[in-house]
């Protein structure tokens, strides 16, 4: 599909990012084309931008992506996992902590090829390594909280461990706390260091025992996301939040705040919450607030960030993806961002020293750059601090940037994509 492959560097490392760009609410559009040259600002206009549906062309057939966790959050290692159309769920990339799901006979090892977690069939819905199926039993694996004993001590599981909780539609998990929503609304469990789960002093500590949620009034559950704060997006296009702030998303006069309140954008369609950081779409416009800023390199307060600021783009967005920023030597670094505009282009800013933003460089992507080499339209799109994966409306699914964990699906160890390559699914 005229698909380059671009020739590993001298070192395979996974790369800290030198630069430290807060361009999640300031970048600036570019022009369709191969290069990224820079365009006015445009405003994406308030329109009714849902993400584009995929249509399976062929077997196998993605319907759903999203990014493994690794150990825990100190652990870098990246992968993901693909809900295929027979039901099945297949990973790649890292695998420390088991979170391909191979088996409790398969060694950890990362892995380049593509393989279905074993013994997961009907699934109808996924985050990270946690799956619920057409039963609304919940199967996770890898890293987190199994409802466990110990609470405070996540497991890590090889193949799926099936949860002792009530039939659910959604689930959402973090590194330590998960929520899945049941008939009755929303159930939380695991770390309540943020006030995920109630007031501190009412659960000052993690527990392995389900917690009802008390929500204020809203439609249904559509998706659950879970980081150092809870979001719960339902479909009347409200997004709910509690826990660290930020990334709760609105203004609060406690830290944490573990009371659910609605953010103030209207109309959501999609959300992502990584640890500290989040985005969001709503009337064809992104929006991303999360981590701090330093001042020193950005002026005004450590609260610049913890509310809702627009991102500009060259046309009304669909989808959006952020990364959890990193302290590396007593700075800040804000990762990088990827969106799907409403025509099915992809764009990514931020990091760019493995190629993750898709451009064909290594060029640090101060403004919103087109990805480059996609064979068909976006329908969504997941980004981890080094590497980019894009599904697209056909099914198929394409990523670029670092493979050092295997993390491309291309069936190759370690190098990297500077534009996008297929993944090789099972």
């Amino acid at each position: 599909m005229g698909v380059a492959t671009a020739s590993c560097s001298s070192s395979d490392e996974p790369s800290e990012s030198s630069q430290s760009v807060d361009a999640g609410a300031d970048a600036t559009a570019v022009t369709d084309g191969s290069k990224p040259d820079v365009a006015t600002e445009r405003d994406a206009g308030l329109v009714d931008a849902a993400a584009l549906p995929v249509v399976c062309e062929s077997t196998p057939c993605v319907t759903a992506l999203v990014t493994t966790l690794g150990a825990n959050i100190d652990d870098r290692s990246e992968g993901f996992c693909a809900l295929l159309s027979d039901g099945t769920v297949a990973c790649w990339g890292a695998n420390g902590a088991g979170q391909l799901g191979r088996g409790d006979d398969a060694p950890t090892v990362d892995s380049a090829n593509a393989a279905r977690v074993t013994g997961l069939t009907d699934v109808v819905s996924l985050d990270h390594t946690c799956a619920v199926d057409k039963n609304g039993a919940v199967w996770c694996w890898g890293t987190g909280p199994f409802l466990q004993p110990d609470a405070g001590a996540p497991l890590a599981a090889r193949s799926p461990v099936k949860l002792d909780i009530p039939p659910a539609t959604k689930i959402g998990t973090s590194y330590a706390t998960a929520c899945a929503a049941v008939s009755d609304g929303l159930l939380c469990w695991g770390s309540n260091a943020n006030g995920q789960l109630q007031p501190l002093t009412d659960t000052p500590g993690p527990t392995g025992q389900p917690k009802s949620i008390a929500l204020p009034p809203g439609g249904k559950i559509e998706a659950i996301s879970v980081g150092l704060a809870t979001f719960v997006l339902r479909d009347d296009g409200s997004l709910t939040t509690w826990g660290a702030n930020p990334p709760i998303g609105r203004l609060s006069p406690i830290f944490p705040d573990p009371y659910p309140q609605k953010v103030p954008i209207e109309g959501i369609k999609a959300t992502d919450l990584v640890y500290d950081n989040a985005c969001a779409t709503a009337g064809g416009r992104g929006y991303c607030w999360g981590a701090r800023v330093q001042q020193k390199q950005w002026g005004g307060s450590g609260l610049d960030r913890a509310v809702p600021e627009p991102v500009i783009a060259p046309e009304p967005i669909t989808d959006i993806a952020t990364t959890h920023t990193y302290l590396i030597d007593s700075e800040v670094h804000p990762y990088r961002w990827c969106a799907v505009g409403i025509s099915g282009k992809a764009y990514c800013w931020g990091a760019n020293d493995s190629g993750q933003a898709g451009d064909g460089t290594q060029d640090h992507a101060y403004d919103a750059t087109k990805v480059v080499g996609l064979p068909g339209p976006v329908a969504r799109i997941k980004t981890t601090p080094n590497t980019t994966c894009a599904l697209l409306t056909s099914g198929k699914v394409y990523c670029w940037g670092s493979n050092y964990n295997g993390q491309l699906g291309n069936g190759e160890n370690r190098g990297r994509n500077f534009v996008p390559a297929e993944v090789k699914l099972p």
